[in-house]
């Protein structure tokens, strides 16, 4: 069995053929920005010539947050040991959209140089792993750009304050939202206000609960 290939469709898709040769390849899923979609249909028959079936998402305007939920679609429908992303396709932007959605879902990846591919050091640890399911949903309940009491918030979680705010601070044991850079939190006379964070906004684009 060979492994589902995910690689971004940018200025440099003659890497995703050098990555072939080195990894046996079952299925193809190119992600292209709309404005490579030309570039993405041509790849998808250049590869059904080698018989490898392929599939292309269209990405549309935010990047990187769309690269997020592409790869959390992926990952909900294939087990992370069949995937690996091949970097070395796309352009800038492209890539390191890529690469980080590699990073927080803990897949492996590799990126080509002088037409020989090389494996990028990423730990086999999704941010969705470490972070429970309970902590994600109270994010998911947070509005990007909105500062809420933390009072405000546990009560609508109906969650106590002092519960919440281990979420939000962790402890000596356990790592908690400002440690991952997942929340903002702020003082306002005598309140503690919270915000979800891009990078927290970013990863829940490609959160997918385990019951779905």
């Amino acid at each position: 069995m060979g492994y589902i290939v995910v690689a971004p469709v940018g200025d440099n898709t003659k890497a995703l053929f050098a990555g072939i040769k080195e990894f046996p390849t079952e299925k193809v899923i190119l992600l292209t920005p709309s404005s490579n979609r030309a570039e993405a249909e041509k790849l998808k028959k250049q590869l059904s010539e080698f018989t490898i079936p392929s599939e292309i998402v269209e990405l549309k305007n935010d990047l990187m947050g769309e690269m997020f939920a592409a790869f959390g679609k992926i990952c909900a429908n294939y087990e992370n040991e069949r995937l690996i992303v091949n970097v070395a396709t796309g352009d800038r932007m492209s890539t390191c959209a890529a690469l980080s959605a590699s990073y927080a879902n803990g897949i492996k990846a590799f990126g080509v140089m002088d037409g020989m591919p090389m494996l990028l050091p990423i730990m086999r640890l999704s941010y969705y792993h470490e972070l429970s399911e309970s902590k994600l949903a109270i994010l998911k309940t947070m509005k990007p750009g909105v500062w809420t009491p933390i009072h405000t918030l546990a009560k609508s979680l109906k969650m106590s304050v002092s519960l919440l705010s281990y979420h939000i601070n962790g402890n000596y044991t356990s790592k908690g939202f400002k440690q991952y850079h997942l929340v903002e939190t702020k003082e306002e006379g005598k309140n503690v206000l919270v915000k979800i964070s891009d990078i927290g906004s970013l990863l829940l684009k490609g959160y997918v609960p385990e019951c779905c």
